[in-house]
């Protein structure tokens, strides 16, 4: 078993899958100062190893060999559909290592009888973690040491924000709220710019102001020991423009909907963690 004390400074990474997450998560190391030739890709598609080698000068493979044996820590890229396929040929050289997921559905059970490591974290990424700011749910079994859990936060720190869940199902909520929720903006953005269509701007300016509105009442959020019904309150006066806005929404019943709308998707990623 490696030794993790000081973090991921010194043990090798291996990527299975080559796709954008790993591709944020090889970009984040190589900013924290780790070298090309400490990590290593099994990527079977050649023009995902051609990008890789261009814009991170990492020469990946097209498929598992015993070069994977020297990694203390695999990182699984894959699409969850594609993990049966890629970890069999993978498995025997992958048995003493850490195991870390950012695969949706697949289970650390799942992950633990195909790679032959109990030692498996999952974690549950979303979009903006392309750009650092991104916020991923983890969760770590039993077997994973505090060394090995602080050796994964460093390993997704330059992704965004990190939050740990102690039970495995807790990251179906996550995966509603969190790893889904960027869509859930990009939703809204969508509403607003079409509302600025139908009052007379340009959809430049629609989006312009939507983008901004967004970006700007989230960092007050973050940044206010208010509660957002709090906030809210503060720009809802009662006859105004905003009353009008949230009265209207009120009587659709949007924020109901929303609720079960998050409970939709925390369903369904049950059932694919039941499927895999």
């Amino acid at each position: 078993m490696a030794d993790y004390t000081g973090a991921m400074t010194q043990a090798r990474i291996a990527f299975i899958g080559g796709g954008n997450m790993a591709g944020a998560l090889i970009g984040g190391l190589l900013k924290t100062g780790r070298t090309p030739d400490s990590m290593l890709v099994v990527e079977p598609f050649e023009a995902q190893r051609e990008q890789l080698a261009r814009e991170f000068g990492i020469a990946a493979q097209a498929a598992a060999d015993a070069s994977l044996t020297t990694a203390a820590t695999v990182v699984w890229a894959v699409k969850p559909q594609l993990f049966a396929e890629a970890a069999a040929p993978c498995a025997p050289f992958v048995g003493a290592a850490l195991h870390l997921s950012v695969m949706a559905g697949v289970r650390s059970a799942a992950i633990a009888r195909a790679s032959g490591s109990v030692r498996v974290v999952r974690a549950m990424p979303n979009t903006p973690a392309l750009i650092g700011r991104g916020i991923a749910g983890l969760f770590a079994r039993a077997e994973v040491t505090p060394a090995e859990r602080a050796a994964v936060e460093a390993l997704l720190a330059p992704t965004g924000a990190l939050l740990w869940v102690e039970r495995e199902q807790d990251l179906d909520a996550v995966t509603a709220i969190s790893g889904s929720g960027p869509a859930y903006v990009f939703y809204v953005v969508e509403a607003m710019v079409q509302a600025a269509l139908e009052m007379g701007l340009s959809e430049a300016q629609g989006r312009t102001l939507a983008l901004a509105t967004f970006d700007g009442a989230t960092a007050l959020a973050q940044r206010s020991p208010l509660s957002p019904a709090e906030l809210r309150a503060q720009v809802t006066s009662k006859g105004g423009t905003t009353h009008a806005a949230i009265s209207a929404l009120d009587a659709s019943g949007v924020k109901a909907a929303f609720v079960q709308a998050l409970k939709a998707a925390q369903a369904r990623a049950a059932e694919l963690g039941d499927a895999f």
